[in-house]
């Protein structure tokens, strides 16, 4: 059977889903973007672009047998999956939030009765359930923050990046429910019949995410500087080291360093008579 995979169709989560997907070598063509779903050219695996709500739902009733969404969206959903990746983006956290002048400054000063206004009624209802609340839940499809000034609810539960939105809407957080972030999901059943399919997608994603935090460094260098080389840039596995033809002073070097050192890497190389220093993007790192 067809291997299936649900993606968001829209939204936060979209853009970096698919880039992710095309960087990690899946074929979309070049249509994708006005389908509802594509088999991945050379592939065996269909694509379906659907809310990102949906997508643990149809993991639980094994529709699909894979999926990218938020933490969030699972928490919400009640279903138990199976978190296969982390996937490092879409970070943010779902929060009770309050208007700046009430009285509200904790949960325990939440009155029964409290309409609260959110787009995760499941998960906001199991909170407050826990905490002895008695609340009203009042679930809108977006834009939480404005509910309290027109007078729909007293306060919310609703996602939170910056916490930027809430202050222009004079609304404070008090309390978490959930942090978040993208992940790929998949149920046990479908981790039984199809691991070694689901892995080697989680893999093919894993790879692009960290090679997009490394740079790939070549120089040639003095031999007598060797074993600095091995102190400053253990790489991988230590820099790979090759001889230079014609050469017996000289060496080439080539090292993996995290992005955020290049800077540092490439002035200490300097220093150690290095030259012919090059730096270059990885597409994907398979250690």
């Amino acid at each position: 059977m067809t291997f299936k995979m649900a993606v968001p169709n829209k939204g936060r989560l979209h853009d970096r889903t698919i880039e992710l997907l095309l960087k990690s070598g899946l074929d979309l063509g070049e249509d994708w973007g006005r389908r509802l779903y594509v088999t991945a050219k050379n592939q065996d695996i269909e694509i379906l672009f659907v809310r990102a709500q949906d997508i643990p739902r149809f993991i639980a009733i094994g529709s699909v047998d894979l999926g990218i969404t938020g933490q969030d969206q699972i928490a919400d959903s009640g279903f138990v999956l199976k978190e296969v990746l982390e996937l490092e983006f879409g970070h943010c956290r779902l929060s009770v939030a309050v208007p700046e002048q009430s009285n509200i400054r904790t949960v325990d000063d939440i009155k029964d009765g409290c309409r609260v206004a959110t787009s995760f009624p499941n998960v906001t209802k199991r909170f407050f359930d826990s905490k002895g609340k008695n609340v009203e839940i009042v679930n809108v499809s977006g834009a939480a923050e404005i509910m309290p000034y027109i007078g729909v609810s007293d306060i919310i539960v609703d996602l939170v990046s910056s916490g930027a939105t809430l202050k222009t809407n004079r609304l404070m957080e008090i309390e978490t429910l959930v942090t978040s972030q993208a992940v790929m999901v998949t149920s046990e059943k479908a981790m039984e019949a199809n691991s070694a399919r689901i892995m080697d997608i989680v893999n093919s994603v894993k790879s692009v995410i960290d090679a997009e935090n490394k740079k790939y460094l070549m120089a040639d260098v003095p031999v007598s500087q060797l074993p600095e080389i091995d102190k400053l840039f253990p790489g991988l596995a230590g820099p790979t080291v090759m001889n230079i033809s014609g050469r017996t002073d000289m060496v080439a070097i080539h090292v993996v360093v995290d992005s955020s050192t290049i800077f540092d890497s490439v002035n200490k190389l300097q220093k150690l008579g290095a030259k012919g220093i090059l730096t270059l993007p990885i597409e994907r790192l398979v250690p």
